[in-house]
């Protein structure tokens, strides 16, 4: 029963952990708008959350609508030594106005980004919080 229990609240939960990962490098991008030379980075969420679903897959360096790009096959794998499954490479986000100083962050997208991001993660817990009372509903015997 537990097996059928985390089937039925993975898919969620991997929303979840892509969301968080991709909300910490919006919050980077954010704190690091003033740094000379920064690139700001996102992740794909579509192609992170195949990655993440099916974890031998590979996943692609490029995005379908060319938002992001990956400059240089050095760049971050998002693979850790410390066991932890990356949800997906985390790729330069393409210049939109350049800057004297090469920092590539544009407050205007990064701020929407991250709401947009942090409204999606909150409709998953809602998502989970209503799945958990359904659950717990048909336990109980009650409709």
């Amino acid at each position: 029963m537990i097996n059928k229990l985390d089937a039925a609240l993975n898919f969620h939960q991997t929303a979840l952990r892509v969301r968080n990962e991709r909300q910490e490098l919006l919050a980077s991008n954010i704190a690091n708008a003033d740094t000379p030379q920064y690139k700001a980075r996102d992740i794909d969420f579509q192609s992170a959350m195949k990655a993440a679903l099916q974890p031998n897959a590979s996943a692609g360096t490029t995005t379908s609508n060319g938002a992001l790009q990956q400059t240089n096959a050095g760049h971050m794998n998002g693979t850790g030594g410390s066991g932890y499954v990356s949800t997906g490479d985390p790729l330069f986000r393409a210049v939109v106005q350049g800057s004297a100083d090469g920092n590539t962050v544009d407050m205007d997208v990064e701020r929407n980004a991250y709401v947009d991001n942090g409204i999606r993660y909150e409709a998953s817990l809602t998502m989970i919080g209503g799945q958990i009372k359904k659950m717990l509903s048909a336990i109980n015997g009650q409709q």
